[in-house]
């Protein structure tokens, strides 16, 4: 029942022109989401427009037509509510939360911002240093540069390798016909999509959608063959003026949809899922050797990125090799005990249902969901998929996605003093 009350809430409506509208109507809030979703990111740029997707999404809050950036920025604020937006590497997010009464008022302001940007030229050369100095802020965050430098030596030579900011040269040469001409290509209504989750009326959304958008006209978008090479390990040794060595053990991950998904999502659950995991427990409360210790896994749509992060003293770092590499050898060649492996469960299942409490996060799940598998994906389903997982399952995955060969070491390091 469940997971029918679920899909009854969810409607989806595809304009003649392309464009898709989804919306959850949840009874228990107040409140709304809104998100317009263009699917380009920093893997659609060419080379000489590095970090045109992100540019462009701070550009759009820098005034319309109709609107200057304070009347965007005072829109949500004045009735209580707010905007954002954000970049990835696959698509761009322009997205407002308020109270359902402002529905209209988040669409049109939202809408406005993409149909009828005005980009001043003095606002372009001001976020040209803006972004610049954001750039220099994730550089001066180990973490961040080491990352940045790992998936770069991941993907090198591929989009997915660059950062999603771009490069000082790109950002500072670009112009105005630029942001045009890149939204000409990639902001249409086939590349776009809708999403709303709160107390909404599905028939009320698509009415609005409509007049702002059904007029457009529909365009094909040019999507460039992107093959990814072979990736050859080779360990990274990076020196930064810093108090502590920052370590990564990682290697090319999974697709969002491939069919071993869920099997990495339990192992990375047991190996690195919080203070109760297997690297947790072992590296930072059996040795003291680090503060923090983490594994991620990131998805996109023909490739993945996966690997363990710590933080630690330069004399640790080799004791700390050993042991990542010991908890990975041990997934490979053992069975996950029953007992772990539904205490896994119970966690990644409560962390799913806790998060749906945000109309954001249920709102971003629709659109996710249509962007990577053009369907809703049910929580039933998702539940379902982490409870068939079993420990021979994981052992059997684990034998080959966790053998040292696939891995690649990015060690950053504090420069020797003089």
């Amino acid at each position: 029942m469940e997971n029918l009350k679920e899909i009854e809430a969810v409607t989806k409506t595809t304009l003649q022109n392309g464009l898709r509208i989804v919306t959850e109507k949840i009874d228990s809030v107040k409140s709304i989401s809104v998100g317009i979703w263009v699917k380009t990111g920093s893997r659609n740029e060419s080379d000489e427009l590095a970090g045109v997707t992100h540019f462009l999404e701070h550009m759009l809050f820098k005034g319309t037509d109709s609107r200057s950036a304070y009347d965007i920025a005072l829109s949500m604020e004045s009735v209580g509510g707010y905007l954002n937006a954000f970049t990835s590497s696959e698509y761009t997010c322009y997205y407002a939360r308020c109270v359902d009464a402002q529905l209209p008022r988040a669409l049109d302001v939202l809408s406005d911002m993409v149909l009828n940007p005005s980009f001043p030229e003095e606002e372009i050369e001001k976020e040209k240093k803006v972004v610049i100095e954001e750039m220099k802020m994730y550089r001066d965050s180990p973490d961040d540069y080491l990352f940045e430098e790992f998936s770069s030596k991941m993907f090198e030579g591929h989009p997915l390798g660059r950062p999603v900011l771009g490069f000082e040269k790109t950002v500072s040469e670009f112009k105005r016909e630029d942001l045009y001409n890149y939204m000409s290509e990639r902001y249409v209504p086939e590349n776009m999509l809708i999403s709303v989750a709160g107390n909404v009326d599905h028939d009320q959304v698509e009415e609005i959608v409509r007049e702002y958008f059904g007029a457009r006209e529909p365009k094909k978008v040019v999507n460039v063959e992107q093959p990814i090479a072979e990736f050859k390990p080779e360990k990274l040794e990076l020196t930064k003026s810093i108090e502590q060595t920052h370590y990564v053990l990682g290697r090319r991950g999974l697709f969002f949809d491939h069919e071993d998904k869920y099997l990495l999502l339990m192992a990375n659950t047991i190996l690195g899922g919080g203070m109760s995991s297997r690297l947790h427990q072992n590296v930072r409360e059996k040795y003291g050797y680090c503060y923090s210790i983490q594994t991620f896994n990131q998805s996109y749509s023909d490739a993945g990125i996966w690997g363990v992060y710590v933080g630690t003293d330069k004399d640790y770092v080799e004791h700390v090799h050993e042991l990542v590499v010991a908890e990975l050898d041990k997934i490979r060649t053992e069975l996950i005990p029953e007992k772990e492996l539904n205490e896994a469960k119970s966690q990644l299942k409560g962390k799913l249902l806790l998060s749906q409490e945000n109309t954001s996060n249920r709102m971003m799940r629709l659109a996710k969901g249509e962007l990577y598998y053009d369907r809703f994906v049910t929580l039933d389903e998702l539940e379902k998929n982490i409870e068939e997982v079993t420990s021979e399952q994981i052992l059997e995955f684990s034998k080959d996605f966790f053998d040292q060969k696939y891995f690649m070491e990015a060690v950053l390091t504090p420069e020797e003093e003089n």
